[in-house]
């Protein structure tokens, strides 16, 4: 079979992106690095340059996704400082396009498929930075009176199954049609995030959330 030809640095990605459309058709018992490099157009012995085993590239999938995650939640940060408000609903849309427009990785990168978890110390360390941001936008908003008060590690808990229960019915399709043909999406997801904050939130404040449909 003829293999495709990588520049440096291409391999992993294309790997990592096989892995995922495998993941997301056949499961965990459907995946393996030959499969991988089959699917990626490369030799069955190339993904060992880069991964041990098949759990050594289902860790670095979810690493990926989280550390996607991570920089659209601080992107969010840096673009809204001073409101903190805002800061809570992008980052909480921003979850739901990510889910959106990637499902297949989002469910791997949050499914129970990386066996012993601390032998990944990059996944350890890129899924602490995500959750991290998501503890420094609920303290902001506790700062500014927008949710309760307490341990800012409980609440960011709080918020984040919230968000992410939403996200997970969403993609699939648990939500009722009586809810998805009266409301958006996003109107949805402002809804949700209302039953925790201590200051309403106005869906005319947030127009291109409000309007956004499913994708």
């Amino acid at each position: 079979m003829a293999t495709k030809k990588y520049h440096h640095g291409d391999l992993k990605n294309a790997l990592i992106k096989a892995g995922i459309e495998i993941l997301s058709r056949d499961g965990v018992g459907g995946l393996s690095l030959r499969k991988a490099a089959q699917a990626a157009g490369v030799s069955h012995a190339a993904p060992y340059a880069h991964f041990a085993d098949k759990q050594a590239l289902i860790a670095a999938i979810s690493t990926e996704g989280f550390r996607r995650l991570f920089e659209q939640l601080n992107a969010v940060r840096e673009k809204y400082p001073d409101d903190p408000k805002r800061q809570l609903v992008e980052a909480a849309w921003a979850y739901v396009r990510f889910a959106q427009t990637d499902p297949a990785h989002f469910r791997v990168t949050f499914s129970s498929t990386v066996e012993r978890q601390r032998d990944y110390p990059a996944l350890v360390e890129m899924t602490a930075r995500s959750f991290g941001q998501v503890t420094q936008i609920v303290q902001t908003c506790q700062a500014a009176g927008v949710l309760h008060p307490g341990p800012v590690d409980m609440q960011a808990y709080s918020v984040w199954s919230i968000v992410h229960g939403f996200t997970s019915l969403l993609i699939e399709e648990q939500i009722s049609h009586t809810m998805t043909d009266r409301m958006t999406v996003g109107e949805m997801l402002l809804q949700a995030l209302s039953q925790v904050t201590l200051v309403p939130i106005d869906s005319r404040d947030y127009p291109d959330v409000a309007k956004a449909r499913r994708s």
